[in-house]
């Protein structure tokens, strides 16, 4: 029987493919337990800069698996996937639609990818259920609050296009060439030095909710740890000698 989720290590980059294209890759418990370990996997593995998620069989994810949900309740630690995510870049490639559940897994990424044709929302309400995974807290980010509002009030979908525009998604693709594009977007995010993408990550996370000037401060802890870093040297040097530099994550 497949994996609920695959993965497969591209040179530093960690593709993990959401695997039940019979139900449109929904959410059971499988499925959440299998993603969690595949982002422990990428988090651990010090070879391993980025990770792109991506769907089985031309769709992202429908989101949670209703019948499993009927039956057995909620899929077993997904709070721990939709709240703690991963240290390391992570890249959705939406294909089809990410919808519910489906579009907070996409949402645990920090960039997303989708294909011109692909269609997000939260469609919780038309089921009995609510956005409970963590797209009302953030897809205020990226999207005016009416907007939001309107989304998960009614359920409508938003498509590829209207969600690039607005910024929540940072690249569109030809239908069919979403991972191809993520992985390209993550192909360039690992020629960088682990340490700094890493700075950038963290200070990004704590933007929400924090003032500028505990935001400062913590950028000062940062800047401390990165600037004087071996591959801070290694930048500088590789710069002056004209060749590509050699990270070391220190």
């Amino acid at each position: 029987m497949a994996e609920a989720v695959e993965t497969s290590a591209l040179d530093d980059v960690l593709v993990i493919t959401l695997n039940r294209p019979e139900v449109r890759n929904a959410i059971d418990s499988a499925m959440s337990l299998g993603v969690l370990s595949a982002l422990a996997q990428l988090d651990g593995d010090d070879d391993l800069r980025v990770g792109v998620l991506t769907g089985a069989g031309g769709t992202f994810c429908a989101g949670m698996d209703l019948k499993a949900f009927a039956s057995d309740g909620m899929p077993t630690k997904i709070d721990d996937v939709f709240r703690k995510g991963c240290t390391k870049p992570l890249v959705a490639a939406i294909e089809g639609v990410a919808v519910g559940g489906g579009l907070e897994m996409a949402l645990i990424a920090d960039l997303l990818v989708a294909a011109s044709d692909a269609r997000l929302g939260s469609t919780e309400v038309k089921f009995g259920l609510f956005p409970g995974g963590g797209a009302l807290l953030r897809l205020p980010r990226h999207l005016p609050q009416s907007l939001v509002a309107e989304l998960a009030f009614t359920g409508r979908l938003l498509s590829a296009q209207d969600a690039f525009e607005h910024g929540l998604v940072v690249r569109l693709s030809e239908p069919g060439d979403a991972l191809e594009t993520a992985l390209e977007l993550a192909a360039a995010i690992a020629r960088n030095a682990p340490l700094g993408v890493a700075a950038v990550k963290q200070l990004l996370r704590l933007v929400p909710g924090r003032t500028e000037e505990e935001l400062w401060i913590e950028q000062r802890r940062l800047v401390d740890a990165v600037f004087h870093s071996e591959d801070a040297q290694e930048g500088a040097q590789a710069f002056a000698e004209k060749r590509p530099p050699e990270w070391q994550g220190r």
